[in-house]
């Protein structure tokens, strides 16, 4: 399937209208190996304007094409869902964030661990981040 193929094919899915602006926005998301920032896409997408990749990922998280993350930085992370995400409490994974070059991968492998809370609690988000250093800067302070 062509690139431009499987965009169309995730923004049908999650009933998103696709326009040149949404899929330059869902391809950089794809592109990265990494959670992005809002100004990480603005600092990507030069020629977009800011208050319409706002309004984009805005849209964006309200169909689960993709999902925030706050891993403490100060600023929330985007990062693609996958096709069988409705970002429900069951589809949360770890992610992680390296302290020396500030990125957020997400780990969707790895799951959350499960949490036994008291009578009466009930979880409708968890937000779980690991810190440390990752694979890149682990080999740079060797």
């Amino acid at each position: 399937m062509a690139n431009e193929e499987l965009y169309l094919k995730l923004l049908a899915q999650r009933d998103i209208k696709p326009t040149a602006i949404r899929l330059l926005v869902l391809k950089e998301l794809l592109r990265a190996d990494r959670a992005y920032s809002l100004l990480d896409l603005e600092n990507r997408l030069v020629t977009v304007d800011k208050s319409t990749i706002f309004r984009t990922i805005t849209l964006f998280l309200g169909h689960h094409l993709i999902h925030a993350i706050d891993d403490g930085s100060g600023s929330l992370k985007y990062a693609v869902c996958g096709s069988d995400c409705n970002c429900e409490v069951d589809d949360l994974h770890t992610h992680f964030y390296c302290e020396s070059c500030h990125r957020t991968f997400c780990f969707k492998q790895i799951h959350i661990p499960s949490v036994s809370l008291p009578d009466g609690f009930s979880t409708h988000s968890i937000n779980y981040v690991i810190k440390g250093l990752c694979s890149d800067c682990a080999g740079k302070k060797r």
